[in-house]
């Protein structure tokens, strides 16, 4: 009977200990509940206000792109402009130098011709005037040399401008006011091929003067310098 009575005196502390386990266990896993679920809020509320960051620091970054494009776009229509103004400037620079060659103001080298126009041999019983070089002889060289691209003229040395004239007083021709005798040397720069092939196309300038007895020779130059003009100029 002792031996049963303390089997069952170990039987109950064993279960009386079990017991407590087992209401420790439910208690610390209420307890760990309640903590996760307090723990879990706060990062809830955390990872919400870190969410609302991110999305105003989004927008926020939108709209900082889209300054940074309306600025890219005013900055290449700067670059536009600017390219335009140096182009402008380019053919400003460019069109001023032309007209002051036109004028005579500058010295102009480069490649031409030169042509020459001798008075025809005379005849006996014949005008004199029939085989002198007169200025429509010269006119006719000028015009097709500066419409075959001739950049810039002179006669005899002389530098021809936009308002130059010439005049023929006998046996000499005045070139803005400069008496020059026979012969008449024309030289003016440009491409070579398009200046020779121009005067001397047939039936043109050298074919006309030949048959009014007047001597006509061109030659090709690599280099050529016509002087500016000196003095006033109107």
């Amino acid at each position: 009977m002792r031996r049963r009575k303390g089997k069952y005196i170990i039987f109950s502390f064993v279960f009386l200990i079990f017991g407590f386990i087992l209401a420790f266990s439910y208690s610390q896993t209420e307890k760990d509940k309640h903590a996760n679920v307090k723990i879990t809020d706060r990062q809830y509320r955390m990872e919400k206000d870190l969410q609302n960051q991110l999305i105003s620091i989004q927008d926020r970054n939108q709209e900082l792109q889209k300054d940074l494009y309306g600025k890219q776009d005013r900055v290449r229509q700067i670059e536009r402009e600017l390219f335009q103004e140096e182009e402008n400037y380019q053919t400003l620079a460019a069109n001023a130098e032309k007209y002051r060659m036109y004028l005579g103001k500058v010295k102009v080298k480069g490649p031409g011709v030169e042509i020459l126009l001798e008075d025809g041999e005379y005849k006996k019983d014949e005008d004199a005037n029939n085989y002198l070089v007169h200025e429509h002889h010269v006119f006719k060289v000028v015009n097709e040399l500066f419409v075959s691209g001739a950049s810039a003229i002179a006669i005899n040395g002389q530098r021809l401008k936009s308002d130059s004239y010439i005049v023929c007083t006998g046996p000499v021709i005045t070139v803005d006011g400069n008496p020059f005798p026979a012969p008449f040397k024309i030289t003016a720069i440009g491409d070579t091929d398009t200046l020779t092939a121009a005067v001397t196309l047939k039936g043109g300038v050298r074919d006309q003067l030949v048959n009014d007895d007047i001597m006509f020779t061109i030659e090709k130059k690599k280099q050529l310098v016509l002087d500016p003009i000196l003095g006033e100029t109107s």
